[in-house]
């Protein structure tokens, strides 16, 4: 019908195409930044555990250092507080929580210093042994060069924060080559929205990433497996290990924070905490030396079965006090690893015991629902675990615990990992989000149609006497010109028209009284949410609605009463509760009679 071509199922955005080769840009460049940082993070190691200018990828387990093992964390800590004192405090932490800081209440500004110090600090960090994964300084990372290249270009806030996010998890998709998680991160974690404008142009910088990372690494999977088509008697088995994933990933978090409050009551400044956590991770790696830097060899041999459980459980242990110690004292590093680390720890833990699949299933499905449950980004945890796996036949089981792990921690915890840092800085992050009441409705079907107007050959005086008069009906009035709508008048504007005009002006038209300003109107084809936006924007009550910009011929009025309805549906759907069913047993059952 006609009256129905103007709504669409997405806003038109003319801008989309140039959005689009800027994150084409951002993709190649966040690649080049995960290189980097890998590289940083080889040479450091090299650097510090064998005292050798080399680029080779060597793991700090098989160093020779004895007990002078336990030094070089503390200096790798002394480096980065420095960096962090010196350089910039927003490279402390993990990045993530950093990265939404910067989207919601920074206008998605970063600076240069922070792209520059993030990788190096990270570097430095997880190069002399620290528990951390590349992946939280390279959404950092890519996240600044992102919203570097916004800043160079004359974009909004909304814009620059895609090209922030697109770089983020471009940086991601190069590190993990799991490009369709890193833009469902994107859409459960950071974008805070479901349009076009902003999805596409990240999935185009992650797809960007992905193919150059080929190039680069090559097209393997981080963590090649293949595990047999669990039965039917599984699914106890997967809501067990999800239910206990979201345990471990609630304790984990607790865990973290209690630390960053111990860390927050010394009486030393921050820059020396990093030192501090140092000597822990020394220990730490004195007493397991495969706890020590990212561990992705560890998580391999972890995933397929190759390492004892006793093994495993001291390994882990350590792990655990390392990552956690270290984190909450502020040192420059990621997540993602360390929870795939303990996350599997878990699924060897339990897979003597957890009946209906393969043995080498419950590592991964643990290791995905524990990262579910930490991030609350249960799809990506999914997605990821196929994306560094290939493996098809845990689908089910990874749907099965991870939605069952998020879902424990979503009753249990008020806040995850990545939003407690960010409220204790006093800003609420509310993680739920559908589609605005405001966004679905649109300005014809709540106008009031055909208002009551002002001619404006009407002079002022029969105005103030007339609509304005003992008897008046609404709180204002269009005046119009052969249907033109010239502008809106309330009891206040017209007050003022006379006291401006006084004495015989009150006998001139009020068309012609009128102070010339710019019309705000409204498009019947537009969304309620853009019309509130301009009333809000302009300290309006009220706009007219015009058929189109050139005749401005009057078809309605749209006042933030009329706004109200949308929401007022939305409340009846969220919160009144009815039972048709038995309804319409009682009504036959009285017909009947």
């Amino acid at each position: 019908m006609k009256h129905h071509t103007h709504k669409r199922d997405f806003a038109v955005n003319a801008r989309l195409p140039l959005m689009m080769g800027l994150a084409v840009l951002i993709g190649l460049l966040a690649t080049g930044a995960a290189f980097v940082l890998l590289g940083l993070i080889h040479l450091c190691t090299n650097l510090f555990f064998y005292g050798t200018f080399s680029f080779a990828e060597r793991s700090p387990a098989l160093n020779n250092l004895g007990g002078w093992v336990v030094v070089i964390p503390v200096v790798g800590g002394l480096i980065v507080g420095l960096m962090a004192r010196f350089g910039s405090e927003k490279i402390r932490g993990h990045g993530i929580p950093e990265a939404i800081e910067a989207i919601l209440f920074g206008k998605s500004r970063m600076s240069l210093k922070v792209a520059v110090l993030k990788p190096l600090s990270s570097g430095v960090a997880i190069g002399s042994g620290g528990p951390f994964g590349a992946e939280g300084p390279i959404i950092m990372t890519g996240g600044a060069l992102g919203s570097l290249i916004g800043q160079c270009v004359s974009l909004t806030s909304a814009e620059r924060k895609t090209l922030l996010v697109a770089g983020a998890t471009a940086g991601m998709t190069a590190v993990f080559g799991t490009p369709v998680a890193a833009v469902l991160l994107a859409v459960e974690l950071l974008l805070f929205e479901w349009r076009p404008r902003s999805l596409l142009p990240v999935a185009l910088a992650c797809a960007v990433a992905g193919f150059a990372r080929i190039l680069i690494f090559g097209s393997e999977p981080l963590f090649a497996m293949q595990t047999a088509m669990p039965g039917a008697t599984a699914l106890l088995s997967c809501l067990v290990a999800g239910l206990l994933s979201g345990a471990l990933a609630a304790g984990l978090s607790l865990a973290l924070y209690k630390t960053e409050d111990t860390f927050a009551r010394l009486r030393i400044h921050w820059m020396w905490w990093p030192a501090l956590a140092g000597v822990v991770i020394g220990i730490g790696g004195l007493l397991e030396p495969r706890a020590l830097g990212v561990g992705y060899d560890v998580i391999d041999d972890l995933l397929h079965q190759h390492i004892a459980m006793q093994v495993a459980l001291a390994l882990l242990a350590v792990k655990a006090v390392m990552w956690v110690v270290a984190l909450g004292s502020g040192t420059s590093g990621g997540v993602l690893a360390p929870l795939l680390m303990l996350g599997a720890g878990l699924g060897v833990v339990l897979s003597p015991i957890l009946p209906g699949g393969d043995p080498t299933l419950w590592p991964l499905v643990c290791m995905a629902a524990t990262l579910g449950a930490t991030l609350g980004a249960p799809l990506t945890a999914i997605v990821f675990a196929f994306g560094v796996t290939h493996d098809a036949n845990a689908f089910l089981p990874l749907l099965a615990a991870t939605l069952a792990a998020h879902g424990f921690v979503a009753v249990t915890m008020r806040r995850s990992i990545m939003t407690e840092k960010i409220a204790r800085r006093g800003h609420h992050i509310f993680r739920e989000y559908g589609v605005d009441p405001l966004e679905r409705h649109h300005v014809d079907e709540v106008m009031t149609v055909d208002p009551v107007a002002i001619d404006a050959t009407m002079s002022v005086r029969d105005v103030m006497a007339g609509p304005f008069g003992a008897a008046q009906q609404w709180r204002a009035y269009p005046v119009v010109a052969d249907g033109a709508v010239l502008g809106v008048v309330d009891r206040a504007a017209m007050l003022a028209i006379q006291e401006r005009v006084g004495g015989d002006g009150l006998d001139r038209p009020v068309g012609a009284a009128l102070e010339p300003r710019d019309l705000a109107v409204a498009l019947p084809q537009e969304t309620c949410r853009q019309v509130a936006t301009r009333l809000a924007s302009r300290g309006l009550e009220r706009v007219v609605v015009v058929e189109d910009l050139t005749s401005l011929r009057l078809l309605g009025l749209i006042t933030r009463s009329d706004l109200l309805k949308p929401s007022a549906s939305h409340f009846d759907e969220e919160h009144k509760r009815e039972r048709f069913w038995m309804k319409r047993s009682y009504a036959m059952a009285q017909k009947s009679e």
